[in-house]
């Protein structure tokens, strides 16, 4: 006879501060990109409501701020091909703009969520409802 395979357990629901931290380290991984708050959100949704919520906002801003490191890539290539090179010399800051924007952004959305709050971007596509 065979038995059946054993069903894997469901994950345990967070603590208030375990869902609270992860919540927050969702908005702190934007320093990396988008990665970390994926890899939250996939892991914890459906065991913290706040790192949900959090997550899934940190995420669709780090998919945001992708397409716009995207959309400066091309916007500098197009306008250092047209000016013959010389954009070229200036393109570096239009990619470290938005760096920063979202560096700064993310250790907001930290602070707010450690506080116990709550973090809404001002810039984001909401990809992810």
């Amino acid at each position: 006879m065979t038995t059946p395979a054993p069903q894997p357990a469901a994950a345990a629901p967070l603590s208030e501060a375990e869902d609270k931290q992860w919540a927050g380290f969702a908005h702190l991984g934007g320093i990396l990109g988008f990665l970390p708050s994926l890899i939250i959100w996939l892991i914890f949704k459906d065991r913290g409501p706040k790192t949900n919520v959090e997550a899934k906002e940190a995420l669709n801003f780090q998919i945001t701020v992708a397409i716009a490191q995207v959309a400066v890539f091309i916007i500098n290539a197009i306008l250092t091909a047209v000016t013959l090179g010389f954009w070229g010399l200036i393109a570096w800051i239009l990619p470290l703009a938005v760096y920063v924007i979202s560096l700064i952004w993310s250790i907001i959305g930290f602070q707010k969520v450690n506080a116990g709050g709550s973090y809404r971007y001002p810039i984001a596509i909401r990809f992810i409802k």
